[in-house]
């Protein structure tokens, strides 16, 4: 299983942005997740890493469009070949496609149809994309063939013919200009043979739409957008053929406290307009499951953030977690006892003294452009 995190999310644009916005988000969060800037912080490190990686495929035209199309597949088997595992299997496969009859001139048989691949969208809460959680999910997939084993027929006996159309050889060829172009055979779909009696449930595929459950282990640390390959877990292949793969899309259900910024929580926290100005402490509901406490120093301004280290989100293939903030929101009281209104009269007396010269102008200048 292979988790991949969305380029474009790493680098928080869309995927229709334009290169100026993707070289200026880029600029922005290289500077802010520099190792340098972050005393050696290594998830600062992985995490510069993967931005780094982001911008050098999404700065690329071709790289882009390779990605758009199938995700960072494009790059293995041979570290940037777009073709690698996007089913021409790398150069030498469409070599032997284009000049097969020069390259290959004892037409072997090629492969019966591989099994397309899946895509499954899962919801996660938080708390299980913090922890990582085990999850069981249920897919409608061409699998083998209950009734005839994957056979395509019901006999014992071999029940296959050697197709007429390819004479066994599982291609096609067609003459092209200056050029024979090879093909999957379209009626034994590269197989190499035809069943004479097929099985009355596939066909003859040997394969037919079952549902199946499957047990799936999503890792710490996932967020929207971050997708994971299941080899071998997509629609099962023709007779025996390589089966496709699944991919699973992770969908983060809203919370009903905290934003998200990569690793990092985010909680508005509504304080007392006397908690803000003399100070105090509110405790968060940790999404660990522990309360966090945080501090409010004295005098604490509306919209102020505080930072809790190491209580965010955990790394993604990684160690340790990012970080806490607690968004400070003052709230001023719409209902008041009668002495604490008096006690507030007394406090603004006292504050538009000497000790209060800003908001002492600030008046005058208001009562001089009124006449008053």
């Amino acid at each position: 299983m292979m988790v991949e995190q969305d380029y474009y999310q790493l680098l928080g644009v869309a995927r229709g942005a334009d290169d100026a916005t993707i070289k200026a988000a880029y600029r922005r969060l290289a500077k802010e997740h520099h190792p340098d800037r972050r005393n050696g912080c290594k998830q600062s490190e992985a995490h510069f890493k993967a931005i780094n990686e982001a911008y050098d495929v999404l700065k690329d035209p071709q790289k882009r469009a390779a990605y758009d199309r199938f995700g960072t597949a494009a790059f293995q088997n041979g570290g940037g070949d777009p073709f690698g595992d996007a089913g021409f299997n790398g150069f030498s496969d469409i070599f032997s496609t284009i000049f097969g009859e020069f390259m290959d001139p004892r037409g072997q048989r090629q492969n019966a149809a591989r099994g397309a691949d899946l895509r499954y969208d899962l919801e996660m809460t938080l708390e299980e994309a913090f922890s990582g959680a085990e999850k069981t999910i249920t897919i409608n997939a061409l699998a083998a063939c209950e009734n005839c084993g994957g056979r395509g027929c019901t006999r014992s006996d071999n029940c296959a013919s050697t197709c007429t159309t390819c004479n066994g050889m599982g291609k096609v060829r067609a003459q092209q200009g200056f050029f024979v172009v090879e093909r999957g055979c379209p009626t034994c779909r590269g197989s190499g043979e035809v069943i004479t009696d097929p099985c009355p449930s596939c066909d003859g595929e040997g394969r037919a739409v079952t549902k199946r459950s499957l047990s799936v282990k999503i890792p710490a640390g996932v967020d929207d957008g971050t997708r994971i390959r299941v080899g071998g877990e997509g629609e099962t292949g023709m007779r025996g053929a390589a089966s496709g793969d699944l991919y699973i899309f992770v969908h983060m259900k809203r919370h009903p406290i905290f934003a998200r910024e990569g690793t990092t929580l985010i909680a508005e926290c509504p304080v007392s307009f006397t908690t803000a100005a003399l100070g105090g402490a509110i405790s968060l509901p940790g999404v660990d499951g522990d309360t966090v406490e945080i501090k409010i120093p004295a005098g604490v301004q509306s919209g102020e953030q505080l930072r809790h280290r190491g209580a965010g989100m955990s790394v993604l293939n990684g160690r340790g977690r990012g970080d806490l903030i607690a968004r400070i929101l003052v709230e001023t009281p719409t209902r008041m006892s009668s002495k604490q209104k008096k006690l507030l009269e007394e406090f603004r007396a006292t504050e538009t003294g000497d000790e209060c010269p800003a908001a002492k102008g600030f008046f005058s200048r208001i009562r001089d452009a009124l006449g008053g």
